[in-house]
């Protein structure tokens, strides 16, 4: 048979691009993120007391803040109220650290709140763990015990569903960090703990931020459309 009956166009129209375009976005955060943890804040907080400082005006006082190793690693726990900045986040005083905090804090102002797509996403957390390990696994038994029984369509069919559910969770993702990155720009802007030039630096940051999670969303649609694509035509076959 010639060679592009095997060829995966699927891959490359599909997947390929969105991959491309998370490769971009994670540079472009890297680089923004880079270029203002050398701007140090005139206010001069750095990222863990501008947290404390955001919460505590929006009446959180029952969170912890810890730093955590590593580079960007930053995030809330919302089932322990942890909110962990990483190493170039918690003792600094640059204007990209102090955004990045925010942000987090941003993540425990809406849990406080009971901001509905972060409860969903606490809510999904298990079943997206769950779809994102054993989906693939049920799609490769699948494609072996087709060869032998009825019986790997089902499991085809069904790792297809899990890996459904963990595309769901970063589509659901999306509205989570938007709403954060919000909450973190009015409260640095009402707080003062940023002036207004810099602000305009903390929100490149944030921004270059949100593309990661917009990327990585796209990367999980453009393969469950794949795999749609491939076992779809399978079956028809």
């Amino acid at each position: 048979m010639p060679f592009y009956y095997y060829f995966d166009w699927s891959y490359i129209v599909l997947v390929l691009p969105a991959l491309i375009l998370a490769l971009a976005a994670q540079g472009k955060v890297s680089s923004a993120f880079n270029k203002y943890s050398r701007v140090p804040s005139r206010v001069g907080m750095t990222g863990a007391e501008a947290a404390r400082r955001i919460m505590e005006l929006n009446g959180i006082y029952d969170v912890r803040i810890e730093r955590v190793a590593g580079n960007l690693t930053d995030h809330y726990d919302p089932t322990k109220k942890v909110l962990r900045l990483s190493d170039s986040v918690y003792s600094s005083s640059s204007i990209a650290a102090i955004g990045v905090a925010a942000h987090e804090s941003g993540h425990a102002i809406q849990h406080a709140n009971g901001y509905a797509p972060l409860v969903l996403r606490s809510i999904m957390v298990p079943v997206a763990n769950i779809g994102s390990r054993l989906a693939m696994p049920l799609i490769l038994l699948g494609i072996i015990f087709s060869f032998t029984s009825v019986m790997g369509n089902s499991l085809i069919t069904f790792g297809i569903l899990l890996f459904g559910l963990s595309v769901l969770f970063t589509l659901i993702t999306l509205p989570v960090e938007f709403n954060a990155s919000r909450r973190a720009i009015k409260c640095l802007e009402s707080s003062r703990i940023l002036y207004d030039d810099e602000l305009a630096g903390t929100k490149k940051v944030l921004s270059a931020a949100a593309m990661t999670y917009v990327a990585s969303a796209a990367v999980a649609l453009a393969n469950f459309i794949r795999l749609i694509v491939i076992f779809g035509g399978r079956r028809r076959d």
